[in-house]
């Protein structure tokens, strides 16, 4: 099975999305580079918003980042991911930042493996707030393999 049939099954919709003040996946040389994308749910991990509906609102954010990528490259196939900036709206106290942005990268690791082409750094930290109350955002680097 294809990346592309694998991430149809698991709900990535390719369907664009419409673009607001920035784009929303820009390539260079053989990088393709994500602006953040937020996720629906909203709200402050530690006060309002349990770890799990975290989990799944970044991977939320992760859906629609390779919503974008796919919309800009063609194919979610021949890549590699670099890198994960992770951003989590959070409680003063909360510090399960990591297991959070887990949501995003279990997504990726189902895609592209655990290991080879779906392991990439992440950074996971916490914000004071996020744009719209969002819960999560998350941007994303891609290597263009071919």
């Amino acid at each position: 099975m294809s990346i592309d049939e694998k991430a149809k099954e698991l709900g990535v919709s390719f369907e664009p999305l419409t673009p607001g003040y920035l784009n929303l996946c820009i390539r260079s040389g053989n990088q393709l580079i994500t602006s953040g994308h937020v996720s629906d749910q909203k709200g402050v991990l530690g006060k309002d918003v349990t770890v799990e509906q975290g989990y799944a609102a970044a991977k939320d954010c992760m859906m629609k980042i390779l919503r974008s990528v796919h919309n800009e490259h063609g194919t979610l196939e021949g890549l590699r991911v670099l890198k994960l900036l992770g951003c989590v709206y959070s409680a003063g106290d909360f510090t399960d930042q990591h297991l959070v942005i887990n949501g995003a990268s279990d997504l990726i690791h189902e895609l592209y493996g655990k290991e080879g082409d779906g392991y990439h750094a992440r950074s996971a930290l916490g914000f004071a707030a996020l744009p719209t109350g969002a819960a999560v955002e998350v941007e994303a680097i891609f290597e263009i393999k071919s």
